[in-house]
């Protein structure tokens, strides 16, 4: 990780939303992200840092159930860009989304038989920016 602040700096620079998802690893409730129907061409980028996590041409509408209501992704925008830790909190065995730049929490991976290449990143918006490139 190339980002490290104290708890109160990212407290000053997120949102509370954005703090309890990216810091305290919450989930923001579904169908109710500002990126969820986002189409535009650019790039999803960490809220937190900046870095660019996924790219618009890998995001999809899942369909399905247990996976909607949060953008999908089928993948990263690197091999670097995040990294998969286990998750059993909550009694489940997931597999967590943080970013590789500053450890934020994105959400979590799952296999989806929906998905173009059977992968499933589903990641709170909270948690992003998006780049339009269409805008520049």
């Amino acid at each position: 990780m190339t980002v490290q602040l104290t708890d109160d700096e990212w407290r000053k620079k997120l949102s509370p939303e954005q703090y309890n998802v990216l810091r305290e690893k919450g989930t923001e409730a579904p169908f109710t992200g500002h990126l969820l129907n986002e189409k535009g061409t650019g790039d999803f980028v960490c809220a937190a840092c900046g870095n660019v996590v996924f790219k618009s041409d890998t995001k999809y509408e899942s369909t399905t159930p247990g996976l909607i209501g949060w953008p999908a992704f089928s993948d990263v925008a690197r091999s670097d860009a995040v990294s998969l830790v286990s998750d059993s909190s909550f009694g489940m065995e997931r597999t967590e989304v943080n970013c590789n730049n500053c450890g934020g929490h994105l959400g979590h991976f799952f296999d989806d038989p929906s998905s173009p290449n059977g992968k499933h990143y589903c990641i709170n918006s909270a948690s992003l920016d998006f780049k339009d490139k269409s805008k520049e």
